[in-house]
């Protein structure tokens, strides 16, 4: 289906249009008269019989959108075997087994290397598999599709059924606090109106009416209800001409689900670095087996040895130790109601330059509240927000007749809270509005009505720009009207301010327009209050909407959500820029976001759907890029993911806000979705990375906080895992270039490091809190490297000292013994000692490289050695495991290795403090250098 096409296509030529599989014929009914539309349709005013129902079910589908397609549990789990560190390990593993078949006589330690490789993979799998289903589980416990049973007439019989069994031509019908539940023709109404919110962004209630109406765009015919709206006002009957897919609900469902899914930054650079850890890993195998090659060994033996050296670069605990890191993260925002549905989005949301936002619902609390009401020729403010009536309004003679004549000229209902929910409007919001601060005023709005019943009432349409209702009043009847203040004006005579009564002067109107345009200009919508008392029986309705007396005006908005405004101001401390994307109107678009601090500059460029569709990329390119407030007003699904994807081309990572069905396609185009739960509809949940379960935009500015720490974590932990694997490569290879004829470090000792000793205190610095000044930092580049040159420069200066000493430490006991390198085997009692001592030497470097690498710059002693106290158990852990592995027999057979001595343990402890010695000191005079610069020339 296009967009903008006319919602209704003669049912034959359904195939010819392109519609989807099981969606309904759309036939142009929207320019016939009400009881013309029952003949289009093939329907009666009685609605379908029982069978008709049943073929037409048969024939066009059941009356729902198809489920996003996930993978069975099987497939999730597979897939954890697709990483490139999971294949590279899987093929070591066989390659591994293979050699052990070839081997003659077959060697033990292959088969526990072979076994303990495969098992490192399980390991990680089971460990990502487990956090994904967790979080995937739980975001469909969120799933609610919209409404599952409506009311219709089959057989001129009022039923209630499932809302999937909806067809083509079945008559709905509609009440106030409904939910549509396909695109339906009206042909009855009754004050009818619906908050089309999901779909057009637009928060205020619009009418429907019965009356044929001109083409244009669907949404915008007044005679339609569509799919995932509501009725908020009066009562109708419409007939059913599209579900499912077919409906305008359906297509931008279908536009979401063709968006592809964008990859995270992270997920990015990580597999760059594993195909350059892989790439290198296997070259520097190779090399050294090629160096290796003309000795006597067997190749078997040679690929065993190569294979040790690709272990000790590939590391192993990364997939695992991040899946985890991530997932610490997802608890965090969960503890901060926000829902991470993928664990890569944590990381997204730390690198995310441009957040795109919604209005309604987001910024705003989707409330409509009375601020100010203008009479007796002055203002007068009102105090609460929301539906709760409380709050203070001025108790004069004015505002009081002000507030009783708007409350009998209403229709909504003021829904009191039953258990936990809060107090509610059904009806129109604006409505809603006028009787939540009559009753702060002390109205009620029962006594009202018992003392001037309704006898009739004009409705609002868009042509007057006003309702009117008629009462019985002691011995005559009172006129009610409220509406536009313009409008209303116009057909006003007289004043009454303050219980007096007088004609309405040109210095009044002067005043009156002076001060609703004050209203306006602070982005209140304004209404105008008037009412005229009759002695003889209510006129027509020209008659009653004329010589009306002027009350007053009364001044509303959707109050923005208190926390909203410190949360801009964090993101604008971060260097994030926030751009309002919304389908309201461009002046209210405009005051929403001055009060929250989007817009603080006098001249924001505001971009409507309409100019948007003039540009084209390259113009659009050259607006995103300026650096301006930006908001874009009146705008539709297609638009908002144009405007992401513009900014994606800028090379900005964009954050996507949203709750409604309009939103979906760009929350799924985004670099991070991110839904709204509470008010959300399934289709924005489904399409996002993450949902709010608050609905609040300050969860963000907090979630975008711990995902700069959760980056700021990985790089820790990356420079903490890699700067050991240069401590593990270089004794293999100053073995190879010396002629050792044995590896310095096994296999199996590396990946006894790597996930015996490492994972723990990786995990533990994965966990560390964000730091002071983390949201004081510009957001990083989406061109920066994981592994950039800062990090790669740390992890060669830790590593290097860390490879320094353990080889030091090999070589001496070695040459110490006096046996020559050709006598040596695997059981010679001083190799096994040399090589627990360059493992144990590895696992206490790790322990204090691991306090090194919890900051940057600053000195783990203004931090506190003793403040992680996760990291120093498991640092104690690692070192516990190392000396069980050095002297209890059944691991020395597993590690061919021996029992070290106290001096051994000494030795290797001051050299194990030499990482964190000399990085003090790098950071030290890093400090000392930055401290010289700002006391520099300015």
């Amino acid at each position: 289906m296009r967009t903008g096409m006319d919602p209704l296509l003669p049912g034959r030529a359904k195939a010819q249009a392109g519609a989807p599989s099981g969606s309904s014929p759309r036939p142009p009914v929207r320019d016939l008269a009400a009881d013309e539309v029952f003949g289009a349709l093939d329907t009666a005013r009685r609605g379908l019989s029982a069978a008709q129902a049943r073929t037409r079910l048969e024939q066009y589908g059941a009356n729902e959108l198809p489920r996003a397609g996930r993978r069975a549990p099987w497939r999730q789990l597979g897939a954890q075997f697709t990483d490139l560190f999971a294949v590279v390990l899987i093929i070591a593993s066989g390659i591994t087994f293979l050699a052990y078949g070839l081997e003659e006589p077959r060697d033990v330690g292959t088969l526990q290397l072979a076994v303990a490789i495969l098992g490192v993979v399980v390991l990680n799998a089971a460990i990502g598999f487990a956090q994904e289903y967790s979080a995937e589980r739980t975001a469909q416990a969120l799933e609610a599709m919209v409404p599952h049973t409506c009311r219709v007439l089959r057989g001129g019989e009022r039923l209630e059924v499932p809302a999937r069994d909806l067809v083509p031509g079945d008559m709905m019908v509609l009440e106030a606090g409904d939910a549509v539940s396909a695109d339906c023709r009206v042909v009855e109404a009754h004050e009818l109106a619906v908050n089309n919110a999901p779909l057009t962004g637009e928060s205020n209630a619009v009418g429907r009416t019965a009356d044929p109406v001109a083409a244009g765009p669907p949404l915008e015919a007044r005679n339609c209800v569509f799919m995932g709206t509501d009725v908020v006002a009066g009562s109708g009957r419409a007939v059913v001409f599209a579900t499912g897919t077919g409906t305008e609900f359906g297509r931008i469902y279908r536009l979401a689900a063709a968006a592809p899914r964008q990859k995270t930054p992270l997920q990015l650079q990580v597999a760059s670095m594993a195909r350059r850890v892989a790439a290198a890993a296997l070259a520097i195998g190779a090399l050294v087996f090629a160096v290796r090659l003309p000795t006597e060994e067997s190749v078997v033996s040679l690929f065993v040895f190569a294979l040790g050296v690709m272990v000790a670069l590939v590391p192993e605990g990364l997939p695992a130790t991040l899946s985890v890191s991530l997932a610490i993260g997802v608890r965090r925002m969960a503890r901060r109601h926000a829902l991470i549905k993928q664990l890569l989005a944590v990381e997204a949301l730390g690198s995310t330059t441009v957040v795109c936002t919604d209005k309604t619902g987001t910024l705003t609390q989707a409330e409509m509240t009375v601020t100010q009401i203008w009479a007796g020729h002055a203002p007068h403010p009102v105090t609460g927000v929301g539906y709760a009536p409380s709050g203070e309004v001025a108790d004069t003679a004015s505002v009081r007749e002000l507030l009783r004549v708007a409350v009998l000229c209403c229709n909504a209902r003021l829904v009191p809270p039953a258990g936990r929910e809060h107090w509610r409007i059904l009806g129109d919001t604006t409505e809603g509005a006028l009787l939540v601060v009559a009753a702060k005023a002390g109205l009620d709005r029962g006594v009202e009505e018992a003392a001037a019943p309704r006898v009739t009432e004009f409705p609002f349409d868009s042509t007057r720009k006003l309702m009117t209702t008629v009462h019985k009043s002691g011995g005559g009847y009172q006129v009610c009207a409220k509406g536009a203040p313009v409008e209303l004006l116009a057909r006003c005579t007289e004043v009454a301010w303050e219980g007096r009564r007088g004609p309405l002067t040109d210095q009044d109107r002067t005043a009156v327009v002076a001060a609703s345009d004050a209203l306006a200009s602070q982005g209140l919508r304004v209404l105008a209050v008037a009412q005229r008392e009759l002695d003889g029986p209510p006129p027509a309705q020209e008659a009653a909407e004329s010589g009306l007396t002027l009350l007053g005006l009364v001044g509303m908005l959707d109050p923005p959500r208190p926390e909203v405004t410190d949360a801009v101001a964090a993101c604008r401390r971060a260097g994030i820029r926030i751009v309002m994307v919304t389908g309201d109107h461009p002046l209210t678009g405009e005051a929403v976001a001055r009060r929250v601090g989007i817009v603080r500059r006098p001249d924001p460029v505001v971009v409507t759907g309409a100019r948007l569709d003039s540009m084209d990329d390259e113009a659009l390119d050259a607006l995103i890029a300026e650096p301006s407030e930006l908001l874009l007003c009146r705008v539709s699904p297609e638009h908002k993911m144009r405007v992401v994807t513009a900014f994606q081309r800028q090379g900005e990572v964009v954050a996507v806000t949203g709750d409604g069905a309009n939103d979906a396609p760009a929350l799924k185009h985004a670099d991070i979705g991110v839904a709204m739960g509470a008010s959300g509809t399934d289709v924005a949940r489904e399409a996002a990375s993450m949902v709010l379960l608050d609905d609040s935009f300050a969860s963000i500015a907090a979630a975008v906080r711990l995902g700069r720490a959760v980056y700021q974590n990985i790089r820790k932990f990356l420079v903490y895992l890699f700067s050991h694997n240069i401590g593990e490569l270089v004794p293999i290879l100053a073995a190879t270039f010396v002629g050792f004829p044995l590896v310095p470090i096994s296999a199996v000792q590396i990946l006894a490091i790597d996930l015996g000793s490492d994972v723990l205190p990786a995990l533990a610095l994965g966990a560390e809190p964000p730091e002071p000044d983390v949201m004081d930092r510009p957001p990083r580049s989406r061109r920066e490297r994981l592994f950039s040159a800062a990090v790669v420069g740390r992890i060669l200066f830790l590593g290097g000292i860390q490879a320094v000493c353990v080889t030091g430490v090999f070589f001496w006991h070695v040459v110490s013994s006096g046996i020559p390198f050709d006598d040596f085997t695997e059981d010679t009692l001083v190799y096994q000692e040399a090589i627990t001592m360059v493992q144990a030497g590895i696992v206490l470097s790790q322990f204090f490289n691991a306090l090194a690498v919890r900051t940057d710059r600053q000195s783990i002693l203004r931090v506190g050695l003793l403040s992680n106290p996760a990291l120093l158990a498991a640092g104690g852990f690692g070192v516990a495991l190392m000396a069980a592995i050095s002297y209890l027999p059944p691991l020395q057979a597993v590690f061919n290795t021996a029992p070290l001595d106290a001096a051994d343990w000494a030795v290797l402890a001051g050299l194990g403090t030499l990482p964190l010695l000399a990085d003090e000191a790098r950071k030290a005079w890093l400090r000392r250098r930055a401290d010289r610069r700002k006391g520099g020339p300015r």
